[in-house]
């Protein structure tokens, strides 16, 4: 009467691998949450919006980002969120050498002739197919304005 059940085992065995599989499951889990693609949207909006010439950083939580002239995309190991901009369309500055220079500080007039060259650089620069790139240090947004071109260049 006091004995130990005939199908305990079975029990034991069940509840093994109940506890395996859970164990299992809470590895996987993300570690920490995906990054905040609004909050850096925010930033890129708020430069973007002035009317004078302004620069801005915002610091990224983000393995990999994707800038496009319409929105932002960040992905790290816990997902891959977006973004879109208020105030647009921006210029994605990265692989263009000269507005590379621009958008961290560089004067406009030390890398290009005129407004005009710098206008018809950042519409390249929109048209080009975005694609994912590593996100190293934070984000910089500036906003140009220099002979009748208004940009917003972001990297």
């Amino acid at each position: 009467m006091f004995g130990v059940p005939v199908d305990a085992w079975y029990t034991w065995l069940g509840l093994s691998i109940a506890s395996v599989a859970l164990v299992g499951v809470a590895a996987a889990l993300p570690t920490a949450p995906p990054p905040a693609a609004a909050d850096v949207a925010g930033t890129v909006d708020r430069t973007a919006a002035t009317a004078h010439p302004a620069t801005a950083e915002h610091p990224l939580d983000a393995r990999a980002i994707r800038v496009e002239p319409g929105g932002i995309g960040l992905r790290n190991d816990a997902g891959t969120t977006h973004a879109t901009f208020a105030f647009g369309p921006v210029t994605p500055a990265a692989g263009i050498d000269s507005l590379t220079a621009v958008l961290r500080g560089a004067p406009p007039g030390s890398r290009f002739d005129s407004g005009d060259a710098l206008c018809t650089a950042a519409g390249t620069a929109r048209e080009r197919n975005s694609r994912w790139r590593s996100a190293e240090g934070p984000l910089i947004v500036r906003h140009v304005v220099w002979e009748g071109c208004d940009v917003t260049l972001v990297g």
